[in-house]
């Protein structure tokens, strides 16, 4: 498999994209104004103990309170504190030192836990534990037996030490000197708790790029390009502490074309938080978040196979076993996820989907759990929330459709215009008014020469002003002013008569071609014989001015 990393730095974003054989496998993100606390350490202040969530709240000077859970909690009282409650375990007013372990998420804090681990290149120090440990994923056992040994002879005293995948082939002195790093690093942590006020921050993880050398860049990897000088010179300096045999394979971009264009990595991440994903065969994937889970929807789409249905439906459940973990590592989506793979009526071909994505999920580094198989043939599982996802962290919730994807027609917007001028009406005195809504339902409203408009005044008995305005949505109205007749046919209309304006030709007039439109805060301008000069700027004067448009003639070129 080739394997590359790319590293865009732009001001206050870093961006780390992982290929896998010519594919965006990952995509992390940081920025300068938003940095990432997962793995900082602080002195803090607990200030809530809540027995009812065995659970308390620790000030550690971040923006909320962090959620710290009695099981998290437990190394404060060594192993007398298995099984203890969260006020045996810790008091209102306790100063305690905790790591972050999760990220906020939404209107929840971070998550705490007090048992600190440190990591390194080759090794995790442990803090409050004494067990040694080695990465599930080095499978091989003879190689497994000979890290544990050697790091039951280095271990310190009332420290535990987890081996590390990119340990594999290390030697003792690399461990050791591995060691010497995190157990300086591990004294000032403690000298900062002694001699510090609570609440503060007592030791802070490494940057994304810096991040992403030590825990991610090894062998398995042909390249990692980046894009900026200082970034380059600092994880220059860091490879060559950590793992000099591979300096010589980063590279520093210095092309015009930017890195994430150049490397077609940009394009990816756009397609990442796409809510459809295609398969080869022409099937695809539907991936829709709520609150609650996160859904996919298996579907055939454009395939339609070559021999009979049976076979079209295993084929295209296969791709989307294969592509499904990818999605979810790309996306970073966490929590309880549903799969509505296509109905398999052969029970051999329902093993062969499950086995696939098993197997395809293994992959991921992220802790998985499939529950299995629902009374309505749906896939349960989970993966494990550390952070937000890509969609989550890339984008938010449209403010006009409020999440729900779909907003009113503006047939429907026109509607309930009409019913909430006839609230105003019921509630307030007036004989005009002027209101605002978006362009598509003011020419509802309006209607062809104004027959809409005077037919709703006809029966509303009110002077009635309709403005567009771009920036409101279909469901929005807003009412600008209410007053008398006379009032308003001064102040509503935005241009007087006589009056000398530039104006922009938009478009040609739908029932005189040989005339443009042109708007002043929404407000229809009809610009005579100016049909084919769409796109220009003019300067016009107004000749007529009436309730829904003025009627004007240009004078000169601006």
């Amino acid at each position: 498999m080739q394997r590359e990393i790319f590293i865009n730095v732009e001001g206050n974003e870093t961006r780390v994209g992982i290929k896998e054989d010519g594919r965006l496998a990952e995509i992390h993100i940081e920025r300068g104004f938003d940095e990432s606390v997962v793995g900082n350490i602080y002195k803090g202040v607990v200030t809530d103990v809540l027995p009812g969530m065995e659970a308390a709240f620790v000030d550690v000077g971040l923006e909320r309170n962090v959620f710290l859970h009695a099981s998290d909690a437990v190394v404060l009282k060594g192993n007398r504190g298995k099984n203890k409650k969260i006020n045996q375990l810790v008091q209102k007013g306790d100063r305690i030192m905790v790591q972050i372990v999760k990220e906020p998420l939404g209107t929840k804090g971070a998550r705490a836990t007090c048992e600190l681990a440190i990591p390194g290149r080759y090794l995790v120090l442990m803090a409050k534990s004494g067990h040694i440990g080695v990465s599930r994923r080095i499978s091989n056992e003879k190689n497994r037996n000979r890290l544990r040994k050697i790091v039951q002879n280095l271990k310190p005293d009332n420290c535990g030490l987890i081996v590390r995948t990119v340990a594999e082939e290390a030697e003792k002195e690399e461990l050791r000197r591995d060691l010497n790093y995190l157990h300086h690093q591990w004294k000032r942590i403690q000298h900062g708790y002694k001699k510090d006020k609570a609440p503060s921050l007592l030791y802070r993880d490494l940057e994304l790029a810096q991040r992403v050398v030590r825990d991610i860049f090894t062998e398995d990897f042909e390249r990692l390009v980046l894009d900026d000088l200082q970034v380059y010179r600092e994880i220059i300096k860091l490879t060559g502490a950590v793992a000099p045999h591979l300096r010589s394979r980063i590279e520093l971009y210095q092309g015009d074309i930017p890195i994430f264009n150049r490397y077609h990595v940009e394009k990816e991440v756009k397609k990442a938080l796409e809510r459809k994903v295609w398969l080869n065969s022409g099937g695809y994937l539907v991936i829709d978040t709520t609150e609650a889970l996160t859904s996919v929807d298996v579907n055939t789409g454009k395939y339609v196979g070559s021999s009979n249905l049976d076979d079209t439906i295993l084929k295209t459940n296969l791709e989307a076993a294969k592509e499904i973990p990818i999605q979810l590592k790309l996306r970073d989506i966490g929590g309880i996820i549903i799969i509505d793979f296509i109905d398999m009526e052969r029970e051999k071909d329902q093993q062969k989907v499950m086995s696939t994505f098993q197997k395809e999920l293994e992959k991921d580094k992220t802790k998985t759990a499939i529950m299995g198989l629902t009374k309505l043939g749906l896939v349960e599982m989970t993966r494990k929330k550390v952070k937000q996802g890509i969609g989550e962290y890339l984008q938010q919730e449209c403010p006009h459709c409020e999440g729900s994807g779909k907003i009113l027609t503006p047939e429907s917007g026109a509607l309930e215009a009409i019913h909430q001028l006839k609230t105003k009406i019921g509630l307030e005195n007036f004989e005009a008014v002027l209101m605002e809504v978006n362009p598509e339902v003011a020419a509802l409203l309006i209607g062809s020469g104004g027959k809409n408009l005077k037919d709703l005044e006809s029966k509303l008995k009110k002077d009635i002003y309709i403005r567009g305005n771009e920036s409101l949505n279909v469901k929005d109205i807003k009412f600008v002013q209410t007053g008398s007749k006379k009032e308003l046919a001064r102040s509503a209309p935005p241009v007087k008569k006589g009056e000398i304006l530039g104006v922009y030709i938009q478009d040609r007039h739908s029932n005189n071609p040989d005339d443009g439109i042109g708007r002043v805060e929404g407000y229809v301008i009809d610009i005579v014989d100016a049909g084919k000069r769409v796109g220009e700027k003019v300067t016009v004067k107004i000749e007529e001015v009436s309730r829904t448009f003025a009627r004007a003639r240009i004078i000169d070129n601006v």
